[in-house]
């Protein structure tokens, strides 16, 4: 019975739910038990007891009356540990809940416990981890990807139907892709930020990691929406509606003539290459666009992303709450707790932000690269008007071995390559399981085929254009062989 539990999508399990074919203290079980046992350090705090043994009579007329959820330990919870995977954050509680997170909860949804991820979501194989390194299910000797990469490792090892994720400059949908799942990252505010341990406030967006685009959109149907403590927040103009398109006629996608393919593994050329003749097939058509700017896209988010960084966790200084290393003095003080609190990654990202934003930098770094963001934004808008869509690789390897990027930044920032222009731009973009790889990246790879890893396709929209997103994800989805995850194996 687990493991017919197990199989269940959020959005079949919440239909269950609904019916009474199953009951939600059982389902929350069936999940909690194998949390409790898992090795591949997707958690960092999981519920101990059963919140809805006792559930109020009327809990099942919640919209997903009791679906067990997984959180990203980047959102606040009232009362429970949440420290962004960092030693400067170790036994903090906090005294408030994410909005985003109260929001799901309201809706019914059940948390089973706080994930892993890269400390303060820098990184993008969540090997940055203050607590512990998380290994990838589809290959324990390989990266979930970063820095949801806790959050993605659950849901791919069936120890959570879904779970929250953040993506800063792609840390929802890298993981996604590297653990053959569905990751959205949602138009920049349209799901409030209070609550999430800030990163990069221009630039942080959460959103789900689910099996499927159908839990995709019941996701950010119950996070979405405008929030009075987040001047940032805008909410969706229109309600979310789960995904029915069958086929994809009349929409033009766009693929990007300006992607430089040197540095994309062959087998995920092939698998990009393989889904844009399926879009086709489905009745899109492909055009080719320019954007001219994105190659520039890494270089100014990492000089944004650290300046902003290092404005946000300023605070952190051993005074009001976290870590405290004492030391002869006030400048002492906060010097010690932030070489025992910060790690290398953070302190890394820090510097380079303190810099930029240093006298006599400002306008030659920071400046400039917020000029490009500019440009990068104005390069999409003139693709949306030739295409409706535009489509990548959503990383350009499979998952790689652990410990081999650490002590390369710069190939591990290349990660980000896809995915950075459309978190500058601020719009919404989904990646969707598209194929399989060999181990290397070298040919693409079947079901069933030795040490086959997933491949995902990032299909980015206009802003607020989420419900259009998720119906075109959804119709890709239905065309495309079903990748057995490792749960089901």
């Amino acid at each position: 019975m687990s493991a017919d539990l197990i199989a269940l999508s959020a959005a079949q399990a919440a239909v269950a739910l609904h019916a009474g074919e199953i009951d939600a203290a059982e389902l929350f079980s069936a999940y909690a038990d194998r949390v409790a046992g898992e090795q591949i350090g997707a958690y960092l705090w999981r519920e101990e007891g059963n919140p809805l043994v006792e559930r109020p009579a009327d809990f099942r007329s919640t919209p997903l009356a009791g679906v067990p959820i997984a959180v990203k330990d980047l959102f606040c919870m009232e009362g429970v540990p949440s420290t962004a995977a960092s030693k400067i954050l170790e036994g903090y509680l906090p005294p408030y809940t994410a909005t985003s997170i109260a929001r799901l909860q309201a809706a019914g949804a059940s948390v089973l416990g706080k994930t892993n991820m890269d400390e303060f979501a820098m990184g993008s194989s969540n090997e940055n981890s203050g607590y512990k390194t998380v290994k990838n299910p589809w290959d324990e000797t390989r990266v979930p990807g970063g820095s949801s990469g806790g959050s993605a490792a659950a849901v791919a090892a069936g120890l959570a139907p879904w779970a929250t994720g953040t993506d800063t400059g792609g840390s929802i949908r890298q993981p996604a892709s590297l653990c053959g799942l569905v990751g959205l990252k949602p138009t920049y505010g349209s799901v409030s930020r209070y609550g999430m341990i800030a990163f990069a406030s221009s630039l942080d967006q959460a959103g789900p990691i689910t099996r499927d685009v159908t839990d995709a959109a019941l996701m950010l149907k119950y996070m979405q929406g405008k929030d009075e403590r987040d001047s940032t927040s805008t909410g969706l103009p229109d309600e979310v509606e789960l995904p029915s398109a069958t086929d994809l006629n009349g929409k033009r996608f766009g693929v990007p003539s300006t992607i430089d393919w040197s540095g994309v593994q062959p087998g995920v050329k092939a698998v990009f290459d393989a889904a844009v003749e399926r879009l086709t097939a489905l009745g899109a058509e492909v055009v080719e666009i320019t954007l001219p700017h994105a190659e520039h896209g890494l270089s100014a988010y990492y000089l944004i992303a650290p300046a902003e960084a290092s404005a946000n966790l300023a605070r952190f200084d051993g005074v009001r709450f976290g870590l405290r290393s004492e030391g002869e003095g006030l400048t002492a003080m906060y010097e010690n707790t932030r070489h025992d609190g910060f790690g290398a990654e953070v302190k890394r990202r820090i510097m380079l932000g303190t810099y930029a934003l240093s006298s006599g930098y400002y306008d030659a770094y920071y400046g400039r690269a917020q000029l490009v963001r500019t440009k990068i934004a104005d390069d999409f808008r003139a693709a949306f008007n030739k295409c409706d869509f535009v489509v990548t690789p959503t990383s350009p390897t499979v998952a790689f071995k652990v410990g081999e990027r650490v002590e390369d930044p710069l190939a591990m920032y290349l990660s980000d390559l896809f995915t950075v222009p459309m978190s500058l731009a601020g719009i919404p973009a989904i990646s969707v399981p598209a194929g399989l790889a060999t181990p290397d990246g070298a040919a693409q790879a079947a079901p069933g085929d030795d040490g086959a890893l997933p491949v995902g396709l990032q299909i980015a929209g206009p802003a607020h254009s989420e419900n259009a997103l998720l119906d075109a994800a959804f119709a890709f989805e239905r065309a495309t062989e079903h990748m057995p995850a490792p749960w089901e194996r």
